[in-house]
């Protein structure tokens, strides 16, 4: 059995940041299943499912612990190693983070999780131009992957050719309107593509500016519940 045997974890979808409630009886009772698997043969693979879900059930310090423990084991574990990167991004160690994804890629370049978990880390830490890179590997090597194209129209620097801007779209154009200000009165009227195109303009240009990576997410986490 190799070590990716048996193991289910998402393969599309980009890690997001939310996590599941812990009192959801069907992660419950799946964490209690795992714990005593684990338990009856402590060297089993069953410490990545274990960990991710306790990643899910919002317990990123658990996932962590159990993940380094079970890597010191199986170091090549391409899985749990990724698993480990999103507990220790949910947990907001996004530099740790990088380490484990930059550790994947090294080995596996064509790996469009990975890709999408750096995109949203280098985006987190106000890397923008990062964050576009590995957008566009991870659309370059899933041509379904309609969330990472949609975030590089909202991310990118490129303006529309000329005359094709009208309304709202001119004005984001304009660097008198790239501002927290009218960045923030777009997200309030529910304009979240064009709030995160504003704030991800101004983080662009200064990525320390706090308020603005805070509100770039904001206004993606807006856009994902708008998706359902």
């Amino acid at each position: 059995m190799t070590p990716e045997a048996g193991l289910t974890t998402e393969t599309s979808a980009p890690y997001n940041g939310f996590a599941m409630p812990v009192n959801d009886q069907a992660i419950v009772g799946a964490i209690r299943r795992q714990e005593e698997r684990l338990a009856r043969d402590p060297s089993s693979l069953a410490f990545a499912q274990l960990a991710d879900l306790y990643r899910k059930a919002g317990r990123p310090h658990a996932a962590v612990a159990l993940c380094r423990d079970g890597l010191a084991r199986y170091p090549h574990y391409t899985t749990a190693r990724l698993i480990l990167a999103k507990a220790l991004a949910a947990d907001e160690q996004l530099a740790a983070a990088l380490v484990e994804l930059n550790a994947i890629l090294a080995v596996s370049p064509r790996d469009v999780q990975c890709h999408q978990l750096a995109a949203e880390i280098h985006r987190r830490l106000g890397r923008i131009d990062e964050a576009v890179n590995h957008l566009e590997a991870a659309a370059d090597l899933d041509p379904e992957d309609r969330e990472s194209r949609a975030l590089l129209s909202l991310l990118r620097a490129a303006a529309p050719p000329s005359g094709e801007a009208a309304g709202l779209a001119r004005l984001l154009l304009d660097d008198t309107f790239a501002t927290v200000a009218f960045g923030s009165l777009c997200l309030e009227q529910g304009c979240v593509e064009e709030a995160a195109q504003v704030f991800s303009r101004i983080v662009r240009k200064d990525p320390d500016h706090q308020e603005a990576r805070d509100r770039l997410e904001s206004a993606l986490r807006a856009r994902q519940r708008r998706k359902g």
